[in-house]
């Protein structure tokens, strides 16, 4: 079982204030693309490192894939959020944020639904191990 580092919690603890701060204001019903900027603008006023739509290079057989995939938001390099706006999470929405961190080689990411009433219920920590 992965045991994640202390900066990588401070990182998490950061991610989910941030989500908490932007779903407090904008509620859901928005696109998933409203949510990645603010969220994103939140993790800056709180000085912390991120990139949106960072592209995961997909090597298939020692080949580099063209077009490859894409994560929604890449947090100091060492934790990823995949970013949703949808009435039902699905198991699928799972398996991508997985594969996107095997594939990146990390172990720790959030998978985040702002279309929730609540958002701690759309909030869900995802381990690698």
């Amino acid at each position: 079982m992965y045991k994640s580092t202390p900066h990588e919690e401070t990182l998490a603890t950061a991610v989910v204030n941030g989500a908490f701060a932007v779903h407090k204001f904008l509620g859901p019903g928005l696109l998933e693309s409203v949510y990645e900027r603010c969220l994103c603008f939140e993790l800056a006023k709180r000085g912390v490192p991120h990139a949106r739509q960072v592209r995961l290079p997909l090597v298939y057989e020692g080949v580099e894939i063209a077009h490859g995939l894409r994560v929604d938001l890449l947090v100091d390099g060492l934790l990823i959020c995949e970013l949703k706006a949808v009435e039902v999470m699905v198991p699928l929405y799972l398996a991508q944020i997985l594969t996107q961190l095997r594939l990146a080689d990390l172990h720790l990411g959030f998978l985040i639904n702002f279309n929730v009433e609540r958002i701690k219920d759309g909030i869900r920590r995802v381990i690698r191990s």
